[in-house]
């Protein structure tokens, strides 16, 4: 039940958080800093809800967009 809630959130909140993120980057309003720190914060709950749920290939993935973010970090900073 706990574990079920758990990965409800990290499911939710980290799409929510990664249409943020686009929307952020796409309108090119210089909220690039925002928009790559919500891109780690919902790879992290991806991360969180690939390896709860066993989802191995999505959990990897996860690592992808984490570097991608973190590139964007240092770039825009």
């Amino acid at each position: 039940m706990f574990k079920k809630k758990i990965i409800n959130v990290c499911e939710f909140t980290g799409s929510v958080l990664a249409m943020v993120y686009a929307l952020l980057i796409a309108s090119n309003t210089g909220n690039e800093i925002l928009g790559f720190s919500l891109l780690l914060i919902s790879a992290i709950l991806f991360a969180i809800w690939g390896y709860m749920d066993k989802r191995w290939a999505f959990f990897a993935l996860q690592f992808f967009y984490a570097s991608s973010a973190l590139i964007g970090l240092f770039r825009w900073a």
